[in-house]
């Protein structure tokens, strides 16, 4: 064979070799699309039988349910059950007033600013101005705020290192907004602050905290811009966003 013709021989087989891999691929994802629209037939029928109320909820959030359990029918059920109760006596009128958290809201301490490169909201958290109130209006601060997310620096000291507020949070964000989260990016990490996180990951569910980077001082902006363009990066961080109070990425500022 001929140097040219052995060129072209290998060049076919090589794109004939991508062109399985990518009909593979599309295979495995429709695959897998079958099988959770499946499950959720199965999970919407199991859920309804023991809560009717459960016809008002979108296929949609019964999947992020099942994502949340590995698919696990049974679990995600379960799951899902857990969040209905909750809701019903948590949230009895359906949504949290602001009037429920004046000293929370009060803080400033949270906004969301922006878009990163998969288009989820970015959210600020301003640790530093958070000041512990009583651990149910920071529950319903929690649940008003991923409510409207959904819908749509300063040192860190022991003052901010509220553990039973923190657990709270995590319990609400894990157990009843699951597959919410996009990434969580926590920076400016002082040592109260670690002390503290010690104390909050044994609580903190497999799939939460694959999704939990830690980002070193040096590498800030650099490890933003790889998930959020510089456009919508808040200038805080090194972007060129200058809003401030309107922005599902969360970044967690400790100091």
């Amino acid at each position: 064979m001929t140097s040219y013709l052995r060129q072209k021989w290998q060049s076919f087989q090589i794109g004939t070799s991508e062109s399985e891999d990518v009909q593979e691929e599309a295979l495995n994802s429709e695959n897998r699309e079958e099988i959770e629209r499946s499950k959720i037939g199965i999970m919407r029928a199991v859920v309804q039988a023991q809560d009717p109320s459960a016809k008002d909820i979108d296929d949609f959030m019964i999947r992020r349910f099942l994502r949340a359990r590995d698919l696990d029918v049974e679990k995600a059920s379960a799951m899902l059950l857990k969040y209905l109760k909750w809701r019903k006596e948590f949230v009895p009128n359906g949504f949290i007033s602001p009037a429920e958290i004046p000293n929370d809201l009060s803080h400033n301490k949270l906004f969301m600013q922006g878009y990163d490169k998969s288009g989820r909201p970015i959210v600020v958290v301003f640790a530093a101005k958070h000041k512990p109130t009583t651990v149910e209006e920071f529950k319903r601060f929690v649940t008003f705020t991923l409510d409207k997310i959904c819908a749509r620096p300063t040192r860190m000291g022991y003052a901010n290192s509220d553990i039973r507020g923190y657990l709270a949070a995590l319990s609400i964000l894990q157990d009843c907004y699951p597959e919410r989260l996009g990434k969580l990016f926590i920076i400016h990490v002082p040592y109260i602050f670690m002390t503290a996180w010690k104390m909050v990951y044994p609580f903190i569910d497999k799939n939460t905290k694959k999704k939990i980077i830690f980002v070193e001082d040096k590498k800030l902006q650099s490890t933003l811009l790889q998930d959020i363009d510089e456009s919508q990066l808040p200038e805080t961080f090194g972007g060129k966003n200058k809003a401030s109070s309107h922005s599902r990425v969360l970044i967690w500022r400790s100091k």
